[in-house]
């Protein structure tokens, strides 16, 4: 492996680390006073770490818990709570039955009592009750054709909130008149707490107006039963609930450059709000990694050894049968860019340790990534058309496999230059 390639991998593992949830849980919860019964429920891809610290931070002063996160992302049991995993990005009937005991438990609070409600990215699919009207099988097929029609996710969780009983405020109504404190690890752009996991506890700025014109715009195909229930609106105001959000993309794409310095390189966070689509990006990235490596434009932030960093989430518009994720189609997107180049690496990678419905974090690349994938027999042009970028990285060696990380704030995008 190339020096630049170790310090990639290096950057990838500090930035990641620095923005795990625990100690940013703990500090949420120091001098919080609780009176009562306190209920704490965990939903999202790092709920298990979020419900961890939680437990650590209170001990037995907790009631009772439950944990619903996405499966093999429970690191164990954790004492005084139920785990339940459940499926993403699409729901199941997993996703149902944690839905419906976090429900169980909060029923019979009063206004003595708390909800500790511990929120990060991927809630949306995990945590779910179709409203009366609407079955699983429609929220699922209805995710299904968002998700491959090249909808971002506050277009898609906008859906998706008008459909569930436990998004967009209404799980704060189902809590009556208990207080919730909701501590949030964001994965959306611009720090929406409507959108986060679909804002179960916070009220809602999206209309029916505009739920139905998202449908519209990308073709979604839906029954008069589903039709009808989008035109309800959602609340659009909860009194009961205090919230703080803990982490972000902003915080990845600051460890991430404070990682790079570290190891000589000049870093430049270029955006925390990239939201393009994810081919479109990688040819964009790769672009500036041309004009750096020919010394066309190079100032201060551009001249190596440099890191140019970006964060936020790209969407993939499916048109291929293949499998992979936003970060390997950036990537193997940006590899058809920098061709030859040398010392110079692109990589992209989900900070979940899940890019799609696929093992890999992300992707890898550099100027030789190319030649190994053409080496192999593939055609890199006709796999990214085919919406196969995983199968094309994994021929070439590029793939970044993490497992589950336990954290969740979007995706960072990195040029490294020597």
């Amino acid at each position: 492996m190339t020096i630049i390639r170790e310090d990639a991998f290096k950057i990838i593992d500090n930035s990641i680390k620095a923005v795990l949830p625990e100690a940013s849980v703990i500090k949420a919860l120091e001098n919080k006073q609780f009176n009562g019964d306190i209920v704490v429920i965990a939903i999202g891809k790092a709920a298990w770490n979020m419900a961890n610290a939680t437990k650590e931070a209170l001990g037995d002063s907790i009631t009772k818990g439950i944990v619903v996160t996405k499966y093999d992302h429970a690191k164990g049991p954790i004492e005084g709570f139920e785990i339940v995993e459940a499926g993403h990005p699409v729901p199941d009937e997993n996703s149902v039955i944690g839905a419906t005991k976090a429900l169980d438990l909060v029923k019979d609070l009063t206004e003595n009592d708390n909800v500790i409600l511990l929120i990060s990215g991927g809630g949306s699919a995990i945590f779910e009750k179709p409203m009366d009207g609407v079955t699983l099988e429609d929220i699922m097929d209805i995710t299904n054709q968002l998700l491959s029609s090249g909808a971002d996710i506050i277009e898609i969780n906008t859906i998706r909130k008008h459909l569930s009983a436990v998004k967009g405020g209404k799980f704060a109504y189902q809590c009556g008149k208990a207080q919730i404190y909701s501590i949030v690890l964001s994965d959306v752009l611009g720090d929406r707490l409507d959108s986060i996991a679909s804002g179960p506890a916070y009220p809602d700025s999206s209309t029916s107006q505009e739920a139905i014109s998202i449908v519209e715009r990308y073709k979604i195909r839906i029954s008069d039963s589903v039709r009808e229930v989008l035109n309800i609106e959602t609340p659009k105001k909860v009194e009961n609930c205090e919230t703080v959000v803990t982490g972000s993309v902003s915080a990845l794409c600051e460890a991430t450059a404070r990682s790079a310095e570290e190891l000589g390189y000049n870093p430049f966070i270029l955006t925390s709000t990239l939201d393009c689509e994810a081919k479109d990006a990688g040819r964009y990235m790769a672009a500036i990694a041309r004009e750096i490596k020919d010394k066309r434009r190079q100032g201060a932030f551009m001249k190596p050894p440099c890191a140019i960093i970006a964060g936020g989430e790209t969407v993939v518009r499916v048109s291929g049968k293949g499998k992979g994720g936003r970060n390997q189609e950036l990537a193997l997107a940006a590899a058809m860019g920098i061709k030859g180049i040398e010392d110079v690496v692109i990589f992209s990678i989900g900070s979940d340790g899940t890019d799609g419905p696929t093992d890999a974090a992300g992707g890898i690349v550099d100027g030789d990534t190319i030649n190994r994938i053409k080496s192999n027999k593939i055609e890199p042009e006709v796999y990214l058309d085919n919406n196969d970028s995983y199968n094309a990285l994994k021929a070439s060696g590029d793939l970044i496999i993490t497992g589950s990380t336990g954290t969740n704030v979007n995706d960072v995008v990195v040029i490294l230059c020597k």
